[in-house]
């Protein structure tokens, strides 16, 4: 019987995304791929460090556990890769017990085409060209930044964290903002839509999939007095009142539970952020990355308004 991925959180991640490659892409890119090949080949026991995007996903496997005989989530790895020089990426995987057996390997083709087999709700990736082209052929996708990444094994929680607009939902609301320029504006409007639910962004199917575990765990809180719940979700947003009003209704609207959420309205995300510590932050601007990428696992999402190129 086939195996049926429509019924868990499917991630797709890159290589670049899950592990620390600097010195391979170096290499590749000084020397050529008949070196990164054999270098590649000679270090196929050598285990890679990690990634930025690592700490997210061994947490979010690790909620396999609540449901061991229909996993919860699946992780396919997507790599630039041949099947060969891919070996190291697959031992090191194993090395971590990080439970991903799927890969797919293309070398150097963009992997945005596979999005659609896997049923993937989110694609993250270090190459800025493979997440623009999966945004553009409309998956939800996003450029995982450079960083150095703390991974604290004992802190057992997954915080997750979202900007709203142009990545939650849609850009409607930004683009009010962007094209008159004035904060009124956008006040207005969402004053007066307040009571109508935002249409959904990129990110929403993989918010649907986060909040059905939330929901799990907030049932085994209710007959296991010794469980406690693992997944945060926040959202941390440039918006304040009264445009708060619109962000909550449409959470009640879509069933989803924010733990906590901050309505900014200018004050620097990245000092939200540094006491937050979430394992992965999504923003479509990169101008409120660029303060928390060098320490936290931030993540661009390039839709929208925001990122229309002029170039």
């Amino acid at each position: 019987m086939p195996y049926d991925l429509t019924k868990r959180l499917v991630v797709g991640i890159s290589s670049s995304a899950l592990f620390n490659l600097d010195e391979s892409d170096h290499i590749f890119r000084t020397q050529g791929e008949d070196k990164y090949r054999e270098h590649q080949r000679e270090n196929q026991d050598k285990v890679l460090g990690k990634g930025v995007a690592f700490p997210f996903v061994r947490r979010l496997l690790k909620f396999n556990s609540l449901r061991s005989e229909d996993p919860l989530v699946e992780v396919v790895l997507l790599s630039r890769n041949d099947p060969d020089t891919g070996l190291r990426v697959m031992n090191s995987i194993e090395h971590y017990g990080l439970g991903i057996t799927r890969a797919v390997f293309l070398q150097g083709n963009s992997p945005h085409i596979y999005i659609q087999t896997f049923d993937i709700e989110l694609f993250l990736s270090a190459n800025e060209q493979d997440v623009r082209e999966a945004t553009i052929a409309g998956y939800p996708a996003g450029q995982i930044l450079s960083g150095d990444i703390k991974d604290i094994e004992e802190d057992d929680e997954l915080r997750i964290a979202f900007d709203f607009d142009g990545v939650l939902v849609d850009d409607e609301a930004e683009a009010i903002y962007k094209e008159t320029n004035k904060l009124d504006r956008f006040h207005d409007h969402e004053t007066t839509m307040s009571d109508i639910t935002h249409n959904p962004g990129p990110l929403k199917k993989f918010l649907d999939r986060i909040s059905d575990i939330q929901k799990i765990e907030a049932e085994l809180e209710e007959t296991d007095s010794s469980y406690r719940a693992r997944l945060k979700v926040s959202i941390v947003t440039a918006r304040n009142a009264p445009s708060h009003k619109r962000v909550i209704n449409t959470m009640r609207e879509w069933g989803i539970t924010v733990n906590e959420a901050f309505f900014l309205g200018g004050v620097e995300k990245s000092k939200v952020l540094s006491v937050l510590k979430p394992h992965i932050f999504f923003d479509d601007q990169l101008i409120h990355l660029e303060s928390s990428a060098p320490s936290l696992p931030s993540v661009h999402i390039p839709f929208g308004i925001a990122n229309n190129r002029t170039d």
